[in-house]
C-alpha cells in the first residue's frame, strides 16, 4: 500500500510553476486527474471542484491543502498531487502559502472511502520530515516514486 492509501498515477502529478494561482493549479489538476481515466464528465469536475472551494477555502495549513469532491463524473477514488516550491496562495486557515495540493476525486456514495482516504493523507502529511521531502521533489515521477513506496 501507498503512502497515501492508494496508487498515485504520474500523470496525476502537477509541478507547479512560479506564480500559478489557486484557480489555476486546481484547473491542471483536474485535467491532471482525467488524463488517468477515472472521469467521465471533465466540465462536471471541473465546476464541482470550483464549487466546493467557493464554500470555504480546502487550505489546511501547514503548506496543505486537500480539495475534494464525491460526484457522480468519477468512476473511481483518484488522487491528484500538485507541488508547488514557491507557494500557492489558498485562504488557508493559517495564511501561509500551500505547497502541497491533494485533490479527492471520489464517486458519489464514497463517504466512508473518502474518510479513510483523508485519514491516511492526513497521517503521511503529520509524518516527520515527510511534507519537505515531498515539495523538494521536482519531477512527478519523484513524486509518484516517493508516494508510491511501500508503507
Amino acid at each position: 500500500m501507498s503512502l497515501f492509501g492508494l496508487a498515485i498515477d504520474t500523470k496525476a502529478v502537477c509541478i507547479f510553476e512560479n506564480g500559478v494561482s489557486k484557480h489555476a493549479a486546481l484547473d491542471r489538476l483536474v485535467e491532471a486527474i482525467a488524463a488517468t481515466g477515472t472521469v467521465q464528465d471533465t466540465e462536471a469536475f471541473r465546476k464541482a471542484v470550483k464549487e466546493r472551494e467557493a464554500v470555504m477555502s480546502t487550505g489546511i495549513g501547514a503548506g496543505v491543502a486537500i480539495p475534494h469532491v464525491r460526484i457522480d463524473a468519477i468512476s473511481k477514488a483518484s488522487v491528484g498531487v500538485g507541488i508547488s516550491h514557491e507557494g500557492i496562495d489558498f485562504n488557508t486557515l493559517d495564511n501561509k502559502p500551500v505547497h502541497i495540493v491533494v485533490l479527492f476525486a471520489m464517486p458519489s456514495g464514497s463517504q466512508k472511502e473518502y474518510l479513510t482516504l483523508l485519514a491516511t493523507v492526513m497521517t503521511a502529511m503529520k509524518r516527520p520530515g515527510f511534507r519537505e521531502r515531498l515539495i523538494e521533489c521536482t519531477t512527478p515521477d519523484d513524486v509518484a516514486l516517493l508516494l508510491n513506496a511501500p508503507v
